[in-house]
């Protein structure tokens, strides 16, 4: 799938979405790194995407005394203000401890998950292995179907920046290998820069998503590099989405990563803006267009969160390809009850190439709903549909100039996953699901065009069962 992608008239791509103080949360401040999310800050420190509705954990460095931070302990704009109940203390005891510690070994389902490798010079080391088995492909990363295969071995290291005690310097650096590596390298040119083509084999690659160094002073914080897109929900990152498997929107309609500079100034507890310059989508150190990244992310209550972000100028410009528009995503998060959380995201792609001629225009709606079963489990629905408009040429590929697609009708996908996460150790969660995907659209012209989404091209709908394991150290 992913040559298919390059073959467009530009790249196709699907991470830092601002975390609100709802429980539930599943999503990070691109600003703040003591959170997880699209930034990928320390998914051993807050790990929120696991259950997909567990209420995130603030660890605050403190400028003298190690007390909490008030700034952080609030009820939203349009609630009021909080306080830190019995101190809030960082809390350091879980980093480092090892695979033998007595309290690694005892750890409940209900514990945050310790690093067990040590801090070095400041900078905190961590990962995690992924496995995961389904029974049918389909082009979202599961594309290799009765594998019993390792998706991620992730590696990073980390210094998280806190600018509330003066200037702050860090920065992060990410390794991954699996099948999916080649998904994950910078493949928005077609040729051997940065990681792409770091392949091994037909399914198994090697890939850098994130390399970039962060500073940050008072309320503001700038990371320059090779990071993830804060645009969307989902991410690339295993510990970090409830489901297995993945949105349409997210592979198809969203960045996956950006070169270039992110500016985070926090206005005030509940507000956040951030803004930047990219070289377009998904390309490591070399230029693949110009393209402003921004947004907001406002904390409504302690219950509702609503960050907007978008990316608009030029996405790809190389010899692959052209495209430019812009690239909009609202996502709502909601705590409905102490257990039950809602999200809903839509998302909006509009493209052309040089001639005028659109490339990708797409409309969808993903909505989330998230029910916790105790410390060790919960349960999660999520329901997509996902519209792309007959004009849309580069879904339909090379072949379009031949055959005269795209027709006159555009085509519309369905997605219903139910899953299940079950939590028997702090580090390690198993994640079951059932999808059932239906596709709406015209089956010659996706034949004429040589389009396939499902696992057998004949078929308009398909079930699919999988399950994978994330293991954290």
């Amino acid at each position: 799938m992913k040559l298919k992608r390059l073959a467009l008239a530009a790249a196709l791509a699907s991470s830092t979405l601002v975390s609100s103080s709802m429980n539930g949360s599943a999503q990070a401040d691109p600003g703040d790194n003591a959170t997880n999310g699209r930034g990928l800050a320390n998914p051993t420190v807050q790990p929120v995407g696991f259950l997909g509705t567990a209420g995130p954990t603030q660890y605050v460095t403190a400028c003298d005394t190690g007390g909490c931070d008030t700034g952080d302990c609030h009820s939203g704009i349009l609630g009021d203000g909080g306080d830190c109940g019995d101190g809030g203390h960082c809390d350091l005891s879980r980093h480092g401890t090892g695979i033998f510690n007595g309290q690694f070994l005892n750890a409940d389902a209900g514990d945050e998950p310790f690093s067990l490798l040590p801090e070095v010079m400041g900078y905190q080391l961590g990962g995690w292995v992924q496995l995961g088995y389904h029974s049918q492909n389909l082009p979202l990363f599961n594309s290799r179907k009765h594998d019993f295969q390792l998706h991620q071995a992730w590696l990073y290291a980390e210094k998280a920046v806190d600018g509330s005690c003066g200037l702050d310097i860090g920065g992060r650096i990410d390794y991954v290998y699996g099948t999916d590596g080649p998904d994950t390298q910078a493949f928005g040119i077609d040729n051997t820069h940065w990681d792409n083509q770091w392949d091994n084999g037909g399914d198994y690659g090697h890939a850098l998503p994130q390399v970039y160094g962060e500073v940050a002073y008072g309320d503001w914080t700038a990371k320059v590099g090779h990071s993830f897109t804060i645009i969307g929900y989902e991410v690339v990152a295993a510990p970090e989405n409830f489901f297995y498997s993945h949105a349409y929107t997210m592979y198809n309609s969203e960045p996956f990563t950006h070169t270039g500079a992110l500016l985070s100034y926090r206005q005030s507890k509940f507000v956040e803006f951030y803004g930047g310059y990219v070289m377009g989508w998904d390309s490591g150190f070399e230029d693949n267009g110009d393209a402003i990244l921004g947004g907001s992310s406002v904390d409504w209550t302690d219950d509702i969160n609503v960050t907007s972000t978008f990316v608009a100028g030029r996405f790809a410009d190389n010899s692959s390809g052209d495209e430019r528009g812009i690239m909009s995503s609202t996502v709502a998060q909601v705590q409905l009850t102490d257990v039950l959380s809602y999200v809903f995201q839509t998302d909006y792609l509009d493209t052309e190439d040089n001639a005028g001629n659109t490339v990708r225009e797409t409309f969808g709606i993903n909505q989330y709903l998230f029910r916790d079963i105790g410390d060790s489990m919960s349960l999660g629905l999520r329901a997509e549909w996902w519209n792309v408009q007959a004009d849309s040429a580069g879904f339909y590929g090379e072949n379009a100039m031949v055959t005269g697609i795209p027709a006159e009708d555009d085509f519309d996908i369905y997605a219903i996953t139910l899953g299940l996460n079950f939590r028997p150790h702090s580090n390690l969660v198993v994640r079951p699901e059932i999808r059932w995907d239906y596709l709406y659209g015209v089956s010659d012209d996706f034949d004429a065009a040589d389009i396939q989404f499902l696992d057998d091209e004949m078929d308009d709908q398909q079930t699919t069962f999988g399950i994978d394991t994330i293991l954290l150290f």
